[in-house]
């Protein structure tokens, strides 16, 4: 089931016209789903690894970090956002079988990255120094949070090219790649950070050049499969002169803005949450940031079937297989619902074990175990939402998704946290998340349903 071969033959049965077998559909799925999850889960675990390193440097170093990184998660989040508006392009002409235009439009995500990266490398150098001073760290770490920040702005073109080159890798059909390269990263990263932490003594400069070298190691190998070994984008396929084409920087615009302004968005509804638990005393501050730790390893598959959502829907949506589309679709989202429901289960049977993990003290574990306990039953909505989102990107509609997304986080979670941590402390913040993800994941099920997600973007390819 797992074969590289296989699901190229799949795949190209979509380009080709040929109709699926159920079996196959479902197959071509898991095939898609399995690398993209294993990937999702190890850098999860990876980070909290990394975390562990920094946080042996002291309290100084764990803060100055800690301070600028929701900063650094949101650039990195834009970049992954910029490559997303051709990628989804490259997935509607390959399942056009127009390879010839795919790989057009992959050269112009390479220039138009390489621009975009260096203006956010600049504007980031730019205000490096007084970053901490803006998000409210005082002189005691602003040396060190201003040092991370400016490797880490340094690193932004390689961040860059790395979604990159992912991101077309994945829409051509190949998760593998992607997927082992991404858990490399992840592993070099510990590695790298070990190196400049402990043997090279460079404390929070060590961490962030590790962070550094990963990249820069793992794009190389990143970029050659994607520009020299992949069957369609190779671009040494292409013998014709390049000419450019605004339609397709527009519609990557069109594609990636509304992505890149709801990370924004959503980074400072995390922020809102985060001071409406802060009121609520250090146990329960460290068991909301220990449970959304558990958590995680729980939604990752989500993600790891999203991605695979993406890549099938968008090859469908560009052959004009809309019935297939559809299908697609479907499936991804019932499965994810069904896999994250399992998940719900384990993490409801076993969240004592969960929070007892990353904490000796028992008020914590008592408190984290019972919000876990809480959003657990929110999960297979939650997988509803995450696939559903990505169903929609796939077909090139992100603008009306973004806003769903914007409004169940601000209008429903935030203020129904707010409301009920007044009464009900943690356990009130947690049933407001578990409220709203179980609405955000209906109110994605009504769109998919009515089909107008397929009808946002139409495909260059019909021209």
């Amino acid at each position: 089931m797992l074969s590289n071969k296989h699901s190229e033959a799949l795949l190209a049965k979509i380009r080709e016209q040929l109709p699926l077998s159920g079996r196959e559909k479902f197959n071509l799925i898991v095939e898609l789903s399995i690398p993209s999850m294993l990937a999702q889960i190890t850098t999860v675990m990876m980070f909290f690894i990394d975390a562990s390193m920094v946080g042996h440097l002291g309290a100084a170093a764990s803060a100055s970090i800690g301070l600028i990184e929701t900063t650094t998660w949101l650039m990195g989040s834009v970049m992954s956002a910029a490559s997303i508006g051709f990628s989804v392009q490259v997935a509607h002409f390959i399942g056009a079988n127009d390879f010839f235009k795919a790989r057009q439009v992959f050269r112009h995500a390479l220039i138009c990255g390489l621009i975009f990266s260096l203006l956010m490398c600049g504007i980031g150098v730019s205000i490096h120094s007084a970053l901490p001073y803006w998000l409210g760290g005082g002189a005691d770490i602003a040396g060190d949070s201003s040092v991370y920040f400016l490797i880490y702005s340094l690193t932004l073109p390689v961040v860059l090219l790395y979604h990159l080159m992912s991101a077309m890798q994945k829409s051509s059909g190949d998760m593998r790649i992607p997927s082992l390269l991404s858990i490399i990263l992840c592993l070099l990263d510990v590695v790298f950070n070990y190196i400049g932490i402990y043997m090279l003594h460079l404390g929070v400069m060590g961490a962030a050049l590790g962070t550094m070298c990963a990249y820069a190691v793992t794009v190389v190998p990143m970029s050659y499969m994607a520009l020299r070994k992949n069957k369609i984008l190779a671009l040494h396929l292409d013998h014709v002169r390049f000419v450019w084409v605004w339609d397709y920087v527009r519609n990557a615009l069109k594609i990636s803005l509304p992505i890149a302004i709801q990370s924004v968005l959503m980074s400072g509804a995390q922020v809102v949450s985060t001071l409406i638990v802060a009121p609520l005393g250090n146990i329960a501050i460290a068991a909301n940031s220990f449970a959304i730790t558990a958590e995680s390893l729980c939604y990752m598959p989500g993600y790891g079937i999203g991605e695979a959502a993406t890549t099938l829907v968008g090859q469908t949506h560009g052959a004009g297989r809309n019935d297939l589309c559809k299908n697609f679709a479907h499936m991804t989202i019932g499965i994810g619902m069904l896999v994250m429901a399992f998940m719900g289960v384990v993490m409801y049977i076993f969240a004592p074990e969960m929070i007892g993990f990353l904490s000796p003290v028992a008020e914590i574990r008592e408190l984290g175990a019972a919000v876990l306990r809480i959003e657990a039953f929110a999960e297979p909505f939650f997988a509803a939402s995450i696939v559903s989102y990505s169903v929609c990107v796939g077909a090139g509609d992100t603008l009306k998704p973004a806003i769903m997304n914007l409004i169940s986080m601000w209008c429903v979670r935030l203020s129904l946290a707010y409301w009920l941590a007044q009464e009900y402390g943690l356990r009130g913040v947690w049933f407001a998340m578990a409220c709203e993800l179980t609405f955000r994941g209906i109110i994605f099920l009504v769109r998919i349903w009515r089909g107008s997600w397929m009808k946002a973007l139409k495909p260059i390819v019909a021209k």
